[in-house]
Formats: structure tokens, sequence, C-alpha cells
């Protein structure tokens, strides 16, 4: 009997803790509307209202949200359509997935120490993989804040920015030239500066170890 209760309490934790993976809506402005799934109909939100995965999150004009989920804020800027895609945290972990449909997003990612926190950031033309960072990002053009993002063109090939460097993907989908934080303007077009000599694809390796003093919670691929 003993160990039966012992399972039903064990489980009763493990739900609670899945029961926890959603995100929470903290600050609106504007005109933001949530919808459950693709299919449902979209509603106003609310603060404190929640998200969870398959949570469509849309902005109008001179509209924003801020949303929290673990330890991980994402400023949701005007005219944008985001969904989320997975939401998972257990003690010690934290995993975030969200596909950015238009628009555009800021995320600012501080896990707690011991906390192994990762997120991926996909759109139809890249992909941004993260660990505590902050960076941009609007479909084609991604500027680094803080830390180090990993970033993936449509035609696949993976680039590692670090602080201070914007880069963005070509109409084939190939990740330009990295450049110097600003250049790339957060829209899609090529990198101020670029020429015809140096527009072909870099690849960067992830180097073990702290960036200028700071705190390195590594790159996954």
């Amino acid at each position: 009997m003993k160990k039966i209760c012992l399972f039903i309490v064990l489980l009763f934790a493990v739900g609670f803790a899945f029961a926890q993976d959603s995100g929470v809506i903290i600050e609106l402005e504007g005109t933001v509307e949530t919808k459950d799934s693709e299919a449902a109909p979209f509603v106003p939100a609310i603060v404190g209202g929640q998200v969870w995965e398959e949570t469509v999150i849309s902005t109008g004009f001179r509209s924003s949200a801020i949303i929290e989920v673990g330890s991980t804020i994402i400023v949701v800027r005007p005219l944008t359509r985001l969904s989320f895609v997975e939401i998972r945290a257990l003690e010690g972990a934290e995993v975030l997935n969200v596909n950015l449909q238009a628009g555009r997003v800021r995320v600012d990612m501080d896990p707690p120490a011991g906390t192994r926190a990762s997120m991926n950031v996909s759109s139809p033309n890249a992909a941004a993989g993260v660990r505590g960072t902050s960076f941009e990002f609007d479909t084609r053009t991604l500027e680094v804040n803080r830390g180090r993002v990993s970033f993936v063109g449509s035609a696949g090939q993976r680039v590692l920015i670090t602080s201070g460097l914007s880069i963005s993907v070509s109409e084939r989908g190939t990740a330009m030239n990295p450049v110097a934080d600003g250049a790339a303007a957060l829209r899609p077009q090529r990198p101020a500066g670029t020429t015809e000599q140096n527009t072909e694809p870099v690849s960067i390796t992830a180097m073990e170890g702290p960036e200028d003093g700071a705190t390195d919670f590594g790159v996954w691929w």
C-alpha cells in the first residue's frame, strides 16, 4: 500500500511539473489577440492570460505584447504573428520553440544558475537557436545583443552569430556575411556595405569558453 501511495504522489508531482509548461502575458498595448490553435477563432488577449503549446498571438498596428515563459521574455512587436510550438519545463531544464510567421520579436533569455535553457525561433526563411542570450529577429534578419545565436537559412547553412553582429538570409535561403550590429536594419535586405566580392555564405565554428568574460551558456546544434 505504501508503494502504491508513493507512486500516486510521484505521478501527481510529475503531472504538476508538466502543468507548468505554459507562459503568461505580462504586458499589452493596443490590439492583441490570441487563439488556442490554428483552427480556433482569435479572441482579445488579456494581461495574466496564459499561452500554451499551439497558442497563436497576433498584434495589430502600433500594438505589442510581452510574454514570460520560464526564464525567457518575448517582446512581440507590432504587426506580428507568433505561434508556440513547444514549451517544456522540468526542474533544471527549459525548452521553448516558437514559430515567427510574420513581424518581429525581441527575445531575452536569462536562465538561473544550474538551469539548462534552450530556445529555437523558426520562420519561413530562417531559424535561430539560442541559450542565455538577447536578440531581435524579423523572419529574415537577426541582431544579437548579448550571447551567441546559431542562425540557419532555409537553404540549411548554419552560422554562429555573436553579440554586436547582425545577419540576414538571402532570397536563395543562404546566410549572408555577418555585419556590425544595426547595419542590416532588421528588414529583409542585403546588409549595408556588402559587395559582390563578399556575399558568399560563411561558416563560423563555435569555440568553447566564455566570451568577453561573460558566462558561457554554450551553443546547441
